[in-house]
């Protein structure tokens, strides 16, 4: 919840601008002589956003704000060394507020990422208030009290959480290597049920934060410079490099994230017999994830119907241009809503049309986070 807020465009850094020192960043602004901004509403629900500052909270803003998200009122929370800053969100100044626990009085939708011990903390007392909490943060995941929800996944799993039934809830937001994963996947699964994934990730600068996004252009510059480079945030070289993603290893040798990844498809599914294995590498990429996912089915599924199950499923866009060899890059999908997948071909190692290799990308500031909890608030109005 204390990382610094900045510009997440590429080109921003990339014309040598530096994040800090930009302050926070503010939403795209949309205004248009020809459009009218609906979002204030008096009929709408009472909005907060925890975390405000930080990176993901940022994106919050810009989410609302692009999809005419209706509020009534937004309060604006982050830590108290934040607290006092002025903020502009559609056009309206607001002063960033302290998060206490009194912060929730009167609040409908809390959209939560200011990392997992805050939301422990205060995302139960939100709720014991009545505020339905959207969180980011892997603090309720697992918790079988919790729905964990990708909206064109799972919706149902939220069904008995509403709006203005005086009851507050919890709603936990995947981890984004996950919701990107199975935007893609789950169309097939839907049609011939996938009985094996096998995932490697190469996950962006921004899964680890403000923080971590700022060293890799600190780290690239000085290393073109034939610096040192400064390694404060994964105590080694990122620029020109990658690496296992550095989650804590568990005994069984995975690291979290990867567990996540097993864990989490398991309960979006409901299927607990399903096999997942997972490799997770961090990559010197700004703010977009890519997956290179091997799936096994238990029933045949060729590659043309896959395509064409692609090309229709919400939220996905089929890249799969072989005369030209153009497919998704982390580049093409930032600040995308769209979850792009392409090299859709048969596992030539499998019998059939029992396994297909697909190659996804998503942004995962956008999708992996901040745009899969708006639309979930969107599915309490």
């Amino acid at each position: 919840m204390n990382s610094p807020a900045l510009s997440l465009r590429h080109n921003h850094f990339l014309n040598g601008g530096s994040a800090l020192a930009s302050g926070i960043r503010l939403p795209r602004s949309i205004s248009s002589p020809f459009r009218v901004r609906m979002s204030l509403q008096e009929n709408g629900p009472s909005v907060a956003v925890v975390g405000v500052t930080g990176a993901v909270g940022q994106e919050f803003l810009s989410v609302l704000s692009d999809r005419n998200f209706p509020y009534r009122s937004i309060k604006l929370l982050a830590s108290k060394r934040s607290a006092g800053k002025s903020m502009k969100f559609e056009e309206r100044d607001y002063t960033v507020e302290e998060l206490t626990e009194d912060s929730f009085d009167g609040i409908d939708i809390a959209l939560f990422s200011a990392g997992g011990s805050i939301s422990k903390k205060f995302g139960p007392l939100a709720a014991q208030k009545g505020t339905i909490v959207v969180d980011n943060s892997s603090a309720f995941r697992m918790d079988e009290n919790v729905p964990l929800v990708i909206p064109e996944v799972n919706p149902e799993a939220m069904a008995h959480v509403k709006l203005g039934s005086g009851k507050g809830a919890l709603i936990a937001n995947p981890n984004c290597s996950t919701i990107i994963c199975l935007m893609a996947v789950t169309p097939l699964h839907r049609r011939a049920k996938v009985k094996r994934m096998v995932v490697s990730t190469y996950q962006a600068a921004s899964g680890a934060g403000a923080a971590a996004m700022e060293e890799l252009v600190q780290q690239t510059r000085e290393v073109l410079e034939g610096k040192e480079p400064t390694c404060n945030i994964f105590n080694q070289q990122y620029a020109f490099n990658l690496f296992s993603h550095n989650a804590p290893i568990q005994p069984n040798g995975y690291n979290e994230e990867e567990m996540k990844l097993v864990k989490e498809t398991r309960k979006i599914w409901s299927d607990k017999d399903v096999k997942v294995t997972a490799t997770c590498i961090r990559v010197p990429v700004m703010r977009a994830h890519a997956e290179s996912v091997n799936l096994q089915f238990e029933n045949p599924l060729d590659e043309n119907t896959a395509r064409d199950i692609l090309k229709n499923a919400p939220g996905i866009v089929v890249v799969d241009d072989r005369a030209s060899n153009r497919f998704p890059t982390p580049l093409e999908v930032s600040n995308k809503d769209d979850v792009a997948v392409g090299r859709v071909r048969r596992d030539v190692s499998q019998d059939g049309d029992y396994g297909l290799d697909i190659f996804v990308c998503g942004d995962q500031i956008r999708k992996g986070a901040a745009l899969n909890a708006v639309q979930i608030a969107e599915m309490l109005l």
